[in-house]
């Protein structure tokens, strides 16, 4: 069963920054509390990445600003529409994310690199508490 290895939130917009939680809320049509990348009413509200494609890119989770690293998925797999819920929170799986310019900054030619792997883009349906290590089930 996939699961959330790591939960992340950047403080503030255009900081690249990501700072580690061990959970996070969830808010409906919002995106995650405390997250200045949320892009709310969106299509843009969290994104999933998966822990096989940073690895194989040699990354740290967190380094290409998703919300949710996901272990044991690869969440390009997930379909638009798919709802998934982790923790108490439910999400609906809205866009592939695909690799931004800002990419580049992390290390030349990622963008290109990141092409089909960048992660995918979700809302939040049901508002709820979603911690690291907690399991993903596709509804």
């Amino acid at each position: 069963m996939p699961t959330v290895g790591n939960v992340w939130v950047s403080p503030e917009k255009g900081s690249g920054r990501m700072d580690a939680r061990a959970a996070v809320r969830a808010i409906a049509g919002h995106g995650l509390e405390g997250c200045a990348h949320a892009r709310p009413g969106t299509k843009r509200e969290v994104l999933f990445a998966s822990r096989e494609h940073l690895d194989a890119l040699d990354l740290e989770p967190g380094s290409i600003r998703e919300n949710f690293t996901v272990e044991g998925a690869d969440v390009h797999e997930w379909p638009i529409g798919q709802q998934v819920q982790v923790g108490e929170a439910t999400f609906e799986i809205t866009m592939v994310c695909d690799p931004c310019i800002k990419m580049e900054a992390i290390r030349p030619g990622l963008q290109a690199a990141l092409e089909g792997r960048r992660g995918m883009l979700a809302r939040v349906l049901v508002t709820g508490d979603v911690a690291a290590g907690d399991e993903i089930t596709l509804a």
